[in-house]
């Protein structure tokens, strides 16, 4: 267990089987390991792990690299033999979705196909995740707003307010986002207050940090020059603006500040199933 963690670098080392993609479990840990934000994880990421070969080459990664082993691997012998060499080397081992599987199979009354890479098949799911991404990129930045009231989720903020990328992930979640940019003393579309299906969500940002952003992109711009663009006051106006909107029309807002994209698209998730319903 020593060689797992270094508590003098804080360093563990984490290696990821999957007989996908790998990307669930690489949620899992990284959701988990968050929680302890002064320890680095190294990495050994195994996707496609599908033969006992495979399952051999980890095994002697993990001679030279010992480490806590996370995986996921639904055919039987190579998780025997995976958790066997684990055992054999002292090394623990975790296959974290297992509870929830177990806890579905008693529900259900049934057992699992054993299908794998089946949560990436081409379902309805997927389609409806691919439709909604085209749907976020004809209506970003206002676009196309004669079709915007099919979305699910429109997004209104003042520029670098985190709009684009807030919707793009929205949509890999299968809702239909659109977002509108707020430019000071310039009245939003007409057809906006008409939508009857989209919940409408405001995002604010905090005024020196947006400063702060919008200067970096004048710079990668070649722009060296100020303009009302990067002027903190004029931010400020525009943010006092924006908030006095969201309350004139009763939209929730959030603010981005101290937010990843992923925290609030969560936000916004919330928000929708608080007061929103899929059409």
């Amino acid at each position: 267990m020593n060689n797992i963690f270094n508590k003098k670098r804080k360093e563990i080392n984490i290696h990821l089987v999957s007989d996908s993609t790998g990307e669930t479990i690489e949620n899992t840990v990284s959701a988990t390991i968050s929680q302890f934000p002064d320890v680095i994880r190294k990495e050994f990421f195994w996707p496609m792990t599908r033969t006992e070969k495979q399952i051999e080459d980890i095994t002697d990664s993990l001679r030279k690299n010992p480490g806590l082993v996370v995986f996921s691997i639904v055919d039987d012998n190579n998780r025997t033999l995976l958790e066997k060499n684990c055992e054999d080397l002292k090394i623990p081992y975790i296959s974290p979705l297992d509870s929830l599987l177990n806890t579905f199979k008693k529900i259900l009354a049934l057992s699992e196909t054993k299908i794998t890479g089946v949560q990436h098949k081409l379902d309805e799911n997927y389609f409806k995740r691919v439709d909604a991404f085209e749907f976020a990129m004809q209506h970003d930045d206002g676009q196309r707003i004669n079709t915007m009231s099919e979305a699910d989720i429109i997004l209104v903020g003042v520029s670098r307010t985190s709009k684009t990328p807030t919707s793009i992930y929205l949509a890999n979640k299968g809702f239909k986002v659109a977002n509108i940019p707020l430019v000071a003393n310039t009245e939003l579309p007409e057809e906006l207050f008409s939508f009857k299906k989209p919940i409408i969500i405001g995002l604010i940002k905090d005024p020196r940090s947006l400063m702060q952003i919008r200067q970096t992109r004048l710079k990668m711009m070649g722009e060296n020059n100020q303009t009302s663009y990067d002027d903190l006051n004029h931010i400020k106006f525009e943010i006092s603006q924006a908030r006095i909107i969201f309350t004139k029309y009763a939209w929730p807002s959030i603010d981005v500040s101290r937010r990843s994209v992923e925290e609030t698209s969560a936000s916004v998730i919330k928000i929708f199933n608080t007061r929103g319903t899929l059409f």
